[in-house]
């Protein structure tokens, strides 16, 4: 059986999971309080971070390395594109949001109001969380200026650069940090692809102490 070690609410495993999911890959889910530096965990990924799947006889860590592993041993449904150009793009953005957005918003949200609470780290800092708060807005923007060119945000087709934006604002949206009438392209593609069968495991995460919101898992806002 494969094995993911993952956190719920990690964005970079949900990425992995969103991946494994549409290409119909089963796995357990094992979750792993990888904060504290378990020895059987270090020995597999002395980086001591998740995602880390188990999958083929090997231990795969890093989530982008995982999803390219996925993409070239699980060709179908593809989710990246044919052309040098096209998959060029698709892996800027990927890391814009697993860089960027998440230096600038994720880290600044989601870990000062969940996980610190969680590693027992202390309080948000409200420094912080104004700043990500305010960044948001900006790669809403930028998301809907995407879109209004494309119907997905990487082109014509739905791809990786999809599932790792989701990733991280599913995991924003399960603690109410996005405001989604921000901007109607970015609100409309994230009810398509939260509809996708691969995001059902997503929607029924439950973090113990942090309920999500009501519009959380409905489809429909």
């Amino acid at each position: 059986m494969n094995r993911l070690y993952h956190v719920p609410l990690s964005p970079f495993c949900r990425k992995v999971r969103l991946v494994l999911a549409e290409k119909k890959i089963e796995v357990e889910l094992v979750e792993e309080r990888y904060w504290m530096r378990d020895a059987d965990f270090m020995r597999r990924n002395p980086a001591g971070k998740v995602p880390v799947l188990r999958m083929d006889g090997r231990t795969l860590s890093e989530s982008q390395a995982i999803c390219e592993y996925l993409e070239e041993t699980v060709p179908e449904p593809r989710l990246m594109p044919t052309t040098p150009a096209d998959r060029c793009e698709v892996r800027r953005l990927v890391f814009w949001f697993d860089d960027k957005f998440h230096a600038e918003v994720t880290s600044k949200l989601l870990y000062e109001r969940v996980n610190k609470k969680v590693m027992g780290e202390g309080y948000p800092d409200s420094r912080n969380v104004k700043a990500g708060a305010s960044a948001i807005k900006f790669h809403l923007d930028y998301m809907g200026w995407l879109l209004d060119q494309r119907r997905w945000l990487a082109g014509d087709a739905m791809t990786l650069a999809d599932f790792a934006a989701a990733a991280h604002l599913s995991s924003l949206d399960y603690i109410s940090d996005v405001d989604w009438n921000r901007n109607a392209n970015v609100r409309d593609w994230y009810a398509k692809i939260k509809s996708r069968p691969a995001f059902r495991s997503i929607l029924a995460d439950q973090v113990p102490g942090f309920p999500p919101p009501r519009h959380y898992a409905n489809l429909d806002f």
